[in-house]
Parts: C-alpha cells; structure tokens; sequence
C-alpha cells in the first residue's frame, strides 16, 4: 500500500474574538473525508487552530456518556471546547484538570446553530497541554503579530479567502489587528 497520508494542515493561532466571529464553514471539494475550514475574518481559512488561555471551569455535559466542556479564556474574549468518546485524550485532560491552569489547545472549529438562529463556535481539541505562564506569553505576542500580519495582508493583498472574508462578515479585518495590538500594549504594561 503506497497511499500517502495526506498532510495536515497548518494549526492557525487565533485570538478568542476573531475565532468566536466564525460563522461560515466551507469545504473545499466534495470528497465524503475532504475538510472542512472555517474563514477567519482576517482572510485565512482554518482547518485546525492553536489556541492558549486559561483553562477556567470545566464540566461533564454529556447525557449517557461522558461529554466534556472547557472554557478557555485568553486576553481577548472566551473559546468553548468540546470533547466526548472520540477524543479520548482531550476528554481525560478536561475531566482530570483543575481550574483555573493555562493550557495549549490544537483543535478544530466546529460551527453548530442555536436554536434561535445564532451561529456559534467551539473547538473540537485533538490536544490539549497544560502550559506555564511563559509559555502563554509567547502564544499571546505570536498570536497578536500573526493577527496582525493577517489583516494587513487582507488588507493590502486580498486573497481568494480574503476576498470571501469581506463578502461573509461585516468587521473588518483591522478590528482585529487593532485589538491584537491593545493586547500587546497591556502585556507590556503588565511586565514593567
């Protein structure tokens, strides 16, 4: 058998309040196992993302079988995560952590609507870390200057996913650049 295992793509580092704007998911051939990327606002598409932040409460919100929820905050805003059965090894780090830790998270966007018509989304992990503070700083400026070189991207050079970014969402890219640079601003402050 000389298949070759298809490579994975790349995990985006994404703040809380970009990741939590994801409203539209799409696939890129109709391939039953082709993935599905969620569009970042700043103009990437994103079939898994690298998140960290503090893991704050987490809780067994499955019926019949175990299915766990994390809340992980970072500098901006709140990621759900989400893992049951097929994520065994995410789900052992939720039910076994205790609150409040930082963690590193590599997951999968999942967009999923309320009943009332919302979109919302949360991150499917395939796995999760228990990180110190230093680790977390260094996700933070990364995560800002990515955020940041993002959006002047779309901004100056507009991609096929930039382009489709501008036509589904209704903020534009620099509100995320400008809020990635308040995050490094108030880190800045904090370290003095």
């Amino acid at each position: 058998m000389s298949q070759s295992q298809p490579s994975r793509s790349v995990a985006r580092r994404v703040f809380a309040t970009e990741f939590n704007d994801i409203t539209y998911t799409f696939k890129e051939s109709d391939e039953e196992r082709a993935p599905v990327y969620g569009l970042l606002p700043t103009g990437e598409r994103a079939n898994r993302v690298f998140i960290a932040g503090t893991l704050t409460e987490t809780q067994d919100v499955g019926g019949d079988s175990e299915y766990w929820q994390g809340r992980v905050v970072d500098p901006t805003d709140t990621f759900f995560v989400y893992a049951g059965q097929y994520q065994p090894e995410a789900a052992a780090m939720l039910r076994e952590a205790e609150p409040p830790v930082y963690v590193s998270i590599v997951g999968k966007p999942r967009t999923y609507e309320t009943d009332d018509g919302e979109m919302n989304v949360s991150i499917r992990p395939e796995s999760i870390s228990i990180i110190d503070d230093d680790t977390r700083d260094r996700w933070v400026v990364e995560t800002a200057l990515q955020t940041v070189e993002r959006a002047e991207k779309a901004d100056e050079h507009p991609t096929e996913y930039a382009t489709m970014a501008d036509e589904q969402y209704a903020i534009t890219p620099s509100a995320y650049s400008e809020s990635a640079l308040d995050v490094l601003e108030e880190m800045e402050e904090s370290h003095d």
